[in-house]
């Protein structure tokens, strides 16, 4: 645990998850002493998947460095493990920041920038096992953590990590009251929210709706991992 003043660096790309960001980004700005920046390539805002648009706080070329740097996933991984800006900030970002939090496909981006080779990493079910690609250890844990990187599941484990991320750099009461504070105490109307308690049938289902979007990502991971000189 630390009581440091952390300066926290939330990387925005086109087309990212917005909860991957929103939700985390709930917690960590609850922190008392801690600054979150919203950090784009360039000032413009910036679009996630649904369309929304965010307005970063700093750009790429102006941003401090960060004690705790956040990296969140979406459709919008695929291009970004592919852009060079993004990957070179990412890389150059986590090589000197004491924390670094991936959420969701999150994690496939820290892996594009290798920053997680050798070691364990979560991410969304159904893009876990690309994490390979670039040498790292796929966990099908909702959290995991591995020396200072903290890796989550799909978008609303963030939450939960973030939450655990507090309590391991603020202390366990500092994290238990912001949860408090937002009132954080999921009850899902349905046991339907990982492939192995949700019905067989939607499993399929959702498998078969998204072959093609999953074919995009297998063909930007394997670009990736040859760009990082993982093939």
């Amino acid at each position: 645990m630390t009581n440091a003043q952390l300066r926290v660096g939330v990387v925005m790309f086109a087309g990212m998850t917005q909860l991957d960001m929103t939700g985390p980004l709930e917690v960590l700005s609850a922190v008392p002493g801690w600054t979150v920046d919203l950090v784009a390539p360039t000032m413009s805002p910036v679009l996630c998947g649904k369309g929304f648009a965010f307005t970063p706080t700093v750009d790429f070329e102006s941003a401090p460095q960060y004690d705790l740097l956040v990296v969140p996933g979406g459709p919008g991984v695929d291009d970004a493990m592919l852009d060079p800006a993004i990957v070179t900030f990412v890389r150059t970002q986590a090589a000197h920041s004491s924390y670094v939090f991936g959420i969701c496909t999150g994690s496939l981006l820290l892996a594009a920038a290798g920053c997680l080779t050798g070691r364990r990493a979560s991410c969304h079910w159904q893009a876990v096992e690309f994490l390979t690609y670039f040498g790292v250890i796929p966990s099908r844990d909702r959290m995991t953590i591995d020396g200072r990187f903290f890796t989550s599941g799909g978008v609303t484990a963030g939450i939960d990590m973030a939450l655990k991320v507090v309590g391991e750099l603020a202390g366990v009461e500092v994290a238990q009251g912001i949860q408090l504070l937002i009132e954080y105490d999921p009850e899902p109307p349905f046991q339907a929210g990982v492939p192995e308690t949700a019905p067989a049938a939607v499993v399929e289902r959702l498998k078969a709706s998204t072959t093609a979007r999953r074919e995009r990502r297998l063909q930007a991971v394997l670009s990736a991992s040859k760009a990082a000189g993982f093939a």
